[in-house]
């Protein structure tokens, strides 16, 4: 009773995440290339052939680069909102739309999606379930809001997003216009922001949490390490790379940590 989660990429360069079990999978965004999510996914020991469909949660470049040619190349269905197709101004064979709060069924996962505070068209995060398990993925969140809250709150892993710190924000070399766009309520997460969502609402059986979408430029991957390892209780703590893959980790429904793993 587990599911398979990995993070392809995390990253204003581009995002992608794998959620799966043994017998199919579903991709949550489409940020790199066709040929770089296959290679990925390669070197991780992970089939094409187990992923049914691509989710979007919004139109930003760095969510939906790879989406057309990978959908097209592997037969892929694309969930997505009109909004969202026409603000990213996407070309697509096999459109799916999905509403909030109405899960949809993909083998034996379920994904629900449901609104955010981000400034796009028509934002959603995801939760992926299935064999008993919870996987959300919370990324480019201007502020939490109930709906986020009330989701990781059932989470036994989840992509959650610790996009910068807001001294470095503050003193780094962006616009005022930007630094404000980022921290305005509708941009990203800082670390802080994400830690009190973790360190207030985490469940008692999160195994994984994968901290996600840090700054190049406002963030520091070891700073986020160091951060949230002292407040992880058991949870194992994972940052996710602008760069490379991260593991394939195995999560069960159960409140112990497992180790990485690579799929069969």
């Amino acid at each position: 009773m587990s599911l398979f989660i990995t993070s392809l990429n995390s990253g204003s360069n581009g995002n992608c995440y794998y959620v799966g079990n043994d017998q199919e999978a579903v991709l949550i965004d489409a940020g790199i290339s066709c040929r770089e999510t296959e290679k990925r996914m390669a070197r991780l020991g992970l089939s094409m052939t187990k992923v049914k469909a691509i989710f979007i949660s919004h139109e930003h470049s760095d969510h939906i680069r790879g989406v057309t040619v990978l959908a097209k190349k592997h037969q892929l269905p694309v969930y997505i909102t009109q909004s969202t197709m026409a603000g990213g101004n996407l070309a697509l064979q096999r459109v799916m739309s999905f509403n909030a709060y109405q899960p949809v069924q993909i083998g034996e996962l379920s994904i629900t999606a449901f609104p955010k505070h981000h400034d796009a068209v028509e934002p959603h995060s995801f939760i992926v379930t299935g064999n008993g398990v919870n996987i959300g993925v919370f990324t480019d969140i201007g502020a939490p809001c109930e709906h986020l809250l009330h989701h990781f709150r059932q989470c036994h892993a989840a992509f959650l997003e610790a996009n910068y710190d807001e001294q470095m924000l503050e003193q780094g070399r962006y616009p005022y216009y930007l630094k404000n766009r980022i921290r305005g309520g509708k941009g990203h997460l800082s670390n802080r922001q994400a830690l009190e969502i973790f360190t207030s609402h985490r469940p008692p059986f999160m195994t994984h949490l994968l901290l996600s979408h840090l700054s190049q430029d406002n963030n520091n991957p070891s700073l986020v390490q160091d951060l949230f390892d002292q407040h992880a209780n058991g949870t194992r703590i994972i940052v996710a790379s602008r760069h490379a893959e991260t593991a394939v980790f195995q999560v069960k429904a159960t409140s112990s940590v497992e180790n990485a793993v690579t799929m069969p």
